[in-house]
């Protein structure tokens, strides 16, 4: 069904992902590797993988590094971070840089594999529970008085396109976000739409990461003010 590749030095938890996959992604193939250097060997041998499972501490690659240098040498391939760390700057770093997922290594069995499913049938997977962490503030100050460029755009947004882009923050597919907020799937594509042109955002992702540098709370608070 799926061809995937877990680049981990921890043999634990190598096999606690095989009984995962071999369990609820049945007939997928799950190759593995201790380390930066097995994993681009075995990329390479490899005719086709769906997506790569990455840990951010390996023998030979430290943080971001590896999903680095995965990035510049195989582009095609869909790289996802499952790691114990649980910053929310750092969920943000990697997806900026291209990961298509971050998957805490804490993930309960049935979450880890719907975090998987999720990912391989395309869309973006974020841990939500990281993701509602309200980002760092330096200030009191109101956003809109600050006026920075992030508050400013956020500011352009109605409630309910607010209440999209949290819903987009914590992964959540236009599906989940019309279920989420009792609204219609058709609706959802229109606020996103509108998101993406008032944050002057290139993609999905790119929404989320102007959001990350703002709560996003403080500012639907604010609203009510």
């Amino acid at each position: 069904m799926y061809s995937l590749l877990v680049a981990d030095d921890h043999p634990l938890f190598r096999d606690a992902l095989q009984t995962v996959i071999s369990g609820g992604l049945a007939g997928s193939l799950l190759l593995e590797a201790e380390s930066l250097a097995d994993a681009i060997t075995l990329i390479e041998a490899q005719t086709e993988l769906d997506l790569l499972l990455l840990d951010l501490s390996l023998p030979d690659a430290e943080g971001l590094e590896g999903l680095t240098a995965l990035r510049e040498a195989f582009p095609w391939l869909p790289v996802a971070i499952v790691s114990a760390h649980q910053e929310r700057q750092l969920v943000l770093d990697a997806i900026t840089l291209g990961a298509v997922g971050y998957i805490p290594k804490s993930t309960p069995r049935e979450a880890l594999l719907a975090a998987l499913t999720q990912i391989l049938e395309g869309q973006l997977y974020l841990p939500p529970d990281i993701m509602r962490r309200p980002a760092p503030r330096t200030s009191a100050v109101p956003p809109i008085a600050n006026a920075s460029s992030t508050s400013e755009r956020l500011a352009r947004l109605t409630d309910k396109q607010l209440e999209v882009l949290a819903c987009m923050t914590t992964g959540m597919s236009n599906k989940h976000i019309a279920r989420e907020l009792l609204i219609a799937e058709t609706t959802v594509k229109t606020h996103v739409s509108a998101i993406l042109r008032k944050l002057n955002a290139t993609s999905r992702v790119h929404a989320i990461v102007i959001a990350g540098e703002e709560d996003l709370s403080f500012h639907r608070a604010n609203r009510t003010r």
